[in-house]
């Protein structure tokens, strides 16, 4: 205890002072009896004044302690019960045992004693028992931060609402940059006259000027096909929540005129400068015309990417001057390397192996060592007749290697083409990338948030019907001394006919044409029918897979596999194909279980159901009206739960995400 709340006591040097004067008394009573009692009367009344001003030092100062004591029990009492903090005990049964006053003002009754801690909020419970020391509440409108002690079953609650507000303010306030493209749109503008590209510009620019205005938006054209954006993040929020129906609007503007022009806008938000914000902006764009137009993304500082839009098919291109500038800029690349090695993705499809075979003969046209990566334990039953008839072939078979054996030929000169896909989750053997300073990338699918880094050299055309098309129009640009056999030309025409669906979906003026040179080279549809036959039990497996189908929603199809039953992910693909094909079905999903043990969803659709988008949300992708993901961890019945979640999640936002 502080020797400010000792009981006070006679000094020391006072009795010191007392007993050397009762000695002097003594001596002055033995030789000066008369003195002495002067001295002895003097002493005794210095000694009651002492003991006197003691006893009032003492007074005083129990009299303070008890004032003092009381204060600070009052200040206790207050703290605990009117400041306005607040705080619940609970019992191990997670119920209310005591609040103090504070609380209860959130009371719909007048105590909130005796009722479950969910009915403060209903995960705090869940929080609790996951051991977080800290967790946010809303109340009333009110924004609490609660800290747990977990030891005493006590929750403290602290007001952070102005904080909070504050924090949103100025979340709100940050400014968010724009760009927006109207795509194609020199493609349309250049066959019309002066009066017509009047017209469009005029009502583009009305609509545009309506729309930026009524949200509170600067908006500038910084040329023909170019406007900047400058926007708050509130701003942004609302345009989000109406899924960016300006995309509708100006699609619909313009098809009056049977115009096919559709809009593209990237946007950035939360970087630390206006330059990095621009970069953010264009970036956005950029990933959103690779994914074909017609879309927003969203991209933050961190990298985390939104999408928005996307619901119609990209427009053909009208030229071939693209493909020719990358056919050349291929060779180049082709002839300064040493030797170059194809890959596809896992579980190669007609499209995959079309591709590299096309790519192979590429590097073959130009003097140089070409090598397929091909996983001989990882080939689905879909192209199973593909890699049989090129073993029969010596020569074309010879170019085949396996994953391990590419990792010990390649060297820093290598020419790496990836094919048929653009994710590095997704390819034959990941590992190559990183072996290598020159990585292609050709792909017919929409650009998703993952891509290979930094490649050299990128062909991505999201209107293209497969990545055998693509590879296709390569080879009519390489060196005149190119010879494709017939079952090199089979193949990449296989590629596309099964990417069709035999020239039924995502079919343009170009897959024709591409298909029209394959079969001018021997191509042999006879020879892509045997390749496309199936076995009598793998067509009951999918007829089985089909039997548990509900419909969800209008015209939505969702098939089951049983538990326990794993299906590859051609079968999966080809029930969801069959589904599509039964009257009043516009979409269709498939799950089951895999044999590496995860949950398989393959989608397909007939344009009007974004599929891409449904399945980009379960960290997937694909196109509009084909998509597929792989779900880890889950259960089929998980799967499902999450699927419907997030379709009435999209036809509820308007159909537009």
């Amino acid at each position: 205890m502080p020797d400010f709340f000792k009981k006070p006591t006679m000094s020391n040097h006072l009795l010191i002072i007392y007993s050397l004067s009762l000695v002097l008394l003594i001596f002055l009573w033995y030789y000066q009896w008369f003195l002495g009692l002067i001295m002895t009367v003097f002493l005794v009344a210095s000694l009651y004044n002492s003991i006197k001003s003691e006893q009032n030092k003492i007074t005083e100062t129990e009299e303070y302690i008890t004032t003092l004591s009381y204060r600070v029990k009052k200040v206790g009492e207050e703290a605990l019960l009117e400041m306005p903090i607040g705080i619940v005990l609970f019992s191990e049964d997670y119920m209310i045992e005591w609040t103090n006053p504070y609380m209860n003002q959130f009371a719909e009754e007048d105590t909130l004693v005796g009722k479950s801690l969910n009915g403060l909020s209903p995960d705090v419970i869940s929080k609790i028992k996951e051991e977080k020391n800290e967790v946010w509440l809303r109340l009333d409108g009110y924004q609490f931060q609660t800290s747990i002690k977990r030891d005493e079953r006590l929750l403290y609650l602290f007001d952070r609402t102005k904080q909070t507000e504050i924090q949103n303010l100025y979340h709100n306030e940050q400014t968010v940059l724009g760009i927006i493209f109207l795509d194609n749109y020199e493609e349309i503008t250049q066959a019309m006259d002066d009066t017509a590209k009047s017209n469009i510009n005029s009502r583009v620019t009305t609509i545009l000027n309506e729309w930026s205005s009524g949200n509170g938006i600067y908006l500038k054209r910084i040329s023909q096909e170019r406007f900047l954006a400058v926007m708050n993040q509130q701003i942004l929020n609302k345009l989000e929540k109406t899924k960016f129906e300006i995309l509708d609007e100006v699609r619909e503007l313009i098809s009056d005129k049977n115009v096919p022009l559709t809009l593209s806008i990237g946007v950035g938000l939360e970087g630390d400068s206006i330059p990095s914000l621009g970069e953010l902006a264009q970036s956005s764009l950029d990933l959103a015309l690779g994914r074909g137009g017609d879309q927003v993304v969203i991209k933050e500082e961190s990298g985390k990417v939104r999408f928005y839009g996307g619901k119609t098919n990209p427009m053909e291109k009208r030229t071939r001057v693209r493909a020719r500038v990358i056919s050349h800029a291929l060779k180049e690349l082709v002839q300064n390397s040493d030797q170059v090695i194809i890959m596809g993705h896992k579980s190669p499809d007609m499209d995959s192996v079309g591709a590299a075979i096309g790519i192979l003969k590429v590097a073959q046209a130009n003097g140089v060592e070409g090598r397929i990566v091909l996983d001989s334990d990882d080939i689905d039953t879909g192209v199973q007749r593909l890699i049989e008839a090129i073993r029969d072939d010596d020569v074309l078979w010879s170019n085949f290697i396996e994953p391990n054996h590419a990792l010990d030929i390649v060297t820093k000169n290598t020419l790496l083409v990836v094919v048929d896909t653009h994710k590095p989750s997704m390819v034959a053997e990941a590992k190559l990338l990183s072996k290598t300073e020159h990585v292609v990338v050709i792909d017919h699918h929409r650009r998703g948030e993952e891509f290979i880094d930094r490649p050299t050299l990128v062909y991505m055309e999201p209107y293209a019907s497969s990545t055998a098309e693509l590879v296709t129009e390569l080879l009519e640009y390489q060196p005149k001394n190119l010879k494709v056999n017939m079952l090199e030309s089979t193949a990449l025409l296989a590629g596309i006919i099964v990417d069709t669906k035999s020239f039924t979906l995502r079919t343009g003026s170009r897959t024709f044409d591409a298909a029209s040179y394959l079969r001018s080279k021997g191509a042999d549809t006879i020879l892509v029918q045997k390749f496309m036959k199936e076995d009598l039990d793998i067509y009951v497996r999918r007829s089985h897979l089909i039997e548990n189908t509900t419909i969800y929603r209008d015209g939505i199809a969702i098939a089951l596999g049983q538990v326990g039953e794993t299906f590859g992910p051609v079968v999966i693909a080809q029930a969801a194909d069959t589904l599509l094909t039964m009257s009043g079905i516009g979409a269709s999903f498939v799950i089951s279980e895999r044999k590496d043990g995860r949950i398989g969803i393959s989608a397909r659709s007939l344009g009007d159901v974004n599929v891409q988008i449904i399945m980009e949300k379960m960290n997937g992708g694909g196109h509009l009206t084909n998509a597929a993901t792989q779900l880890e961890g889950a259960t089929i019945e998980d799967a499902c739960e999450q699927l419907k979640d997030i379709i009435d999640d999209y036809f509820e936002g308007g159909k537009s995400e």
